[in-house]
């Protein structure tokens, strides 16, 4: 897939800190917390978050929410974003999220979930509005906590065992990647541009817009 450059400034120029009380869109990173949950498959929404937030240059997490939380723009002048990774736990996604896009003003097609998805294969990434939450426990959690399913979904391809026994698909995804850290990177540098592209697509001509 195509890269895009880094974007200097996104924060500093236009950030507006996790305090302020609007965004264009909610970003939210699905994973799990804590150190056993680290740099699993699960958590490729969390590793998408963070280089977004690098990306953009977005001031540094807050809690709140019952996650982790930053804002600003993505560069001068650009669409002012929110993100979110909850620390809920992945089955409860949805407890921090609806009162994120509650407090932020997003409406629901400007939500936009990062996930894993087993039914893609490794390194594929793909995006789309709404559909079914395909058994993905952080899907069905943001669903009850959005009050719909009409939301934008960045979907990170991390394949799947050659099985379909929940407790080894369930082993498969809480585990560590085996593919190489030079391809999990490239991987989650695709899905981050294709956030990007996605906002951009969605936004349309509001750049400036206040």
């Amino acid at each position: 897939m195509r890269r895009l450059g880094r974007r200097r400034g996104g924060g500093r120029a236009g950030g507006a800190g996790v305090g302020s009380g609007s965004a264009d869109f909610l970003i939210v990173g699905l994973g799990n917390p804590g150190p056993r949950y680290a740099a699993t498959r699960h958590n490729a929404g969390f590793e998408v978050a963070r280089a977004l937030s690098a990306r953009w240059e977005l001031p540094q997490a807050r809690s709140r929410f019952g996650g982790l939380v930053t804002s600003g723009r993505i560069r001068p002048g650009g669409p002012r974003v929110a993100i979110l990774m909850p620390q809920t736990y992945m089955n409860e996604s949805g407890d921090a999220a609806g009162p994120a896009r509650g407090t932020f003003g997003v409406p629901l097609d400007r939500v936009i979930a990062l996930h894993d998805e087993i039914d893609l294969p490794f390194g594929e990434v793909r995006t789309k509005l709404g559909g079914g939450v395909a058994g993905h426990n952080g899907l069905k959690s943001l669903d009850r906590g959005l009050g719909g399913r009409d939301f934008h979904r960045v979907r990170i391809g991390v394949g799947r065992p050659d099985s379909t026994d929940p407790e080894v698909v369930s082993r498969y995804v809480l585990g560590r990647f085996e593919e190489g850290r030079d391809r999990v990177t490239a991987l989650i540098a695709d899905a981050a541009d294709a956030t990007e592209r996605l906002i951009d697509e969605i936004s349309g001509g509001e750049e400036g817009e206040e």
